[in-house]
């Protein structure tokens, strides 16, 4: 290879958006560009997208850096259906070769097959179909059978693809010296592998989230800003069709949900002025835990933002009354709200109070306020979606995505019945203790800061004692 290739060659592994500048000589959507400078470091991608806004062609340029820049490389190919895979991904991989001399002169085109001229056996990406009459165990081999120290899965329109294929391609992640899965399609379904990447899964991948939207300055511009409209106003913004195709958002579910990942998504990216919140109360809901998995979390919030929460394991009660009387001391909050259905949150009041404070024990299962819900654990959680709904601002934490989508809710004698605990804790594997301490925030209504009021008593509670040594 001529040595100013082989330079280039090594700029292009590290600046995938260099090798498409010099070989497609196009320049990339924003949203393409934040893909390719991500894809040299990312193990697993993800793109959940409306209609047409260029993914296949993305996906394509990331094939052919793939297959430039590695050695010995291996990629394999799968989509919703083989028509699919044949008519959409291949013929793009066919588009980009015929713009670049250098892949021209290197690489074969076939309809099942792209090799290298040179190294036919080794080099090369496949294209791959599963059954969709066959069990589970044959659509797991997809994608099997491949090994190599540079290994790329490409799922093409992953909205509908089983699961058993990606846990093959999750599989293939665990040798080699660089392998990878980048997945992308239209968010069509509640389940599947781009649905988990984008909920449950959200922190092993880099999901970014590509929007017809327009009024939305990141739209993409592959998309006319006329029929987004057009659509818009012809079926309405709530429509599950314009969601999926022109926000590039999830449908609502067929089972009652309070959340869904997109509008979790959205309160991640707010950010408001000081002046927007400070007026408001500001607020401590601690959902405790001892020992064991669950976690201790301190959560704060003041009006239309959630602050990043303080998390505790395997701590005495003692030690986070300790750290909620620092947490209450240095932010000034006005009112704590402690889970008392049970466990641990009664040993961190009684020291609480006999420091002095004033906390307020929150039992799940008592009388709500709202005679619309079954238990104040149904009050609060619906309090705090329809403050999320409102604009509310949330940390950015990929197990808050998890944790606030999970429960479903259900109506028990007219009233509305949250989904038990147990049943949430068992499908995601762990307790949502982040979310259950985000929604102790809203135990009370709403209520105006005030300014002169102490953060604790001013006088403590003194412990008397029936003998003094002292005396």
């Amino acid at each position: 290879m001529d040595p100013a290739i082989k330079k280039k060659v090594v700029e292009w592994r590290e600046h995938p958006i260099s090798f498409v500048r010099d070989q497609f000589h196009v320049e990339p959507d924003p949203w393409q560009a934040d893909v390719l400078e991500a894809f040299p470091h990312r193990d697993r991608i993800a793109m959940k997208a409306c209609k047409g806004p260029g993914k296949t062609c993305l996906e394509a340029w990331l094939a052919w850096n793939f297959l430039t820049t590695r050695y010995d490389p291996k990629i394999a190919a799968t989509s919703i259906t083989e028509a699919n895979l044949a008519d959409n991904l291949w013929p793009e991989m066919a588009k980009w070769q015929s713009e670049s001399k250098l892949l021209k002169k290197l690489f074969q085109w076939t309809k099942t097959r792209i090799v290298l001229k040179e190294s036919p056996e080794n080099w090369f990406m496949s294209a791959r179909t599963w059954p969709h009459t066959g069990d589970k165990q044959k659509q797991s081999e997809t994608l099997a059978g491949l090994h190599a120290d540079y290994l790329l899965y490409i799922l093409d329109e992953s909205g509908g693809i089983p699961d058993a294929v990606m846990a093959t391609a999750e599989a293939g992640l665990a040798t080699g010296i660089e392998t990878k899965i980048v997945q992308a399609g239209n968010p069509t379904n509640l389940e599947g592998p781009l649905y988990r990447a984008c909920t449950a899964d959200r922190e092993k991948w880099f999901v970014v989230e590509i929007t017809g939207d327009p009024d939305d300055p990141k739209r993409s511009t592959r998309i006319k800003i006329e029929w987004a409209r057009d659509q818009i106003k012809t079926y309405g913004k709530d429509n599950p069709w314009v969601l999926v195709n022109v926000f590039g958002k999830f449908p609502p579910s067929s089972i009652n949900t309070l959340l869904g990942p997109d509008q979790i998504s959205e309160a991640m990216r707010k950010h408001y002025h000081e002046t927007d919140y400070n007026f408001a109360q500001k607020r401590l809901g601690i959902d405790v835990a001892r020992f064991g998995d669950d976690r201790t979390i301190i959560f704060p919030r003041q009006g239309l933002v959630a602050f990043r929460p303080v998390e505790m394991r395997n701590a005495r009660t003692n030690e986070i009354a300790a750290r909620v009387a620092v947490a209450k001391e240095k932010w000034n909050s006005e009112v704590e709200f402690i889970d008392d259905t049970g466990g641990w949150g009664a040993g961190v009041i009684d020291s609480l109070i006999q420091s002095g404070y004033t906390p307020q024990g929150i039992n799940f299962s008592s009388k709500p306020i709202d005679g619309r819900y079954f238990n104040k654990r149904a009050e609060i959680w619906f309090a705090m979606a329809d403050w999320i709904k409102r604009g509310g601002a949330l940390p950015k934490i990929d197990e808050l995505v998890k944790e606030l989508t999970a429960p479903t809710y259900t109506f028990h004698n007219g009233k509305f019945k949250l989904e038990e605990k147990d049943q949430i804790k068992a499908r995601l594997g762990y307790s949502p203790d982040l979310a259950d301490a985000l929604c102790l925030t809203f135990s009370l209504p709403e209520m105006p800061k005030v300014t002169d009021n102490p953060t604790k008593n001013t006088q403590r509670q003194e412990i008397k004692h029936d003998w003094d040594p002292f005396a």
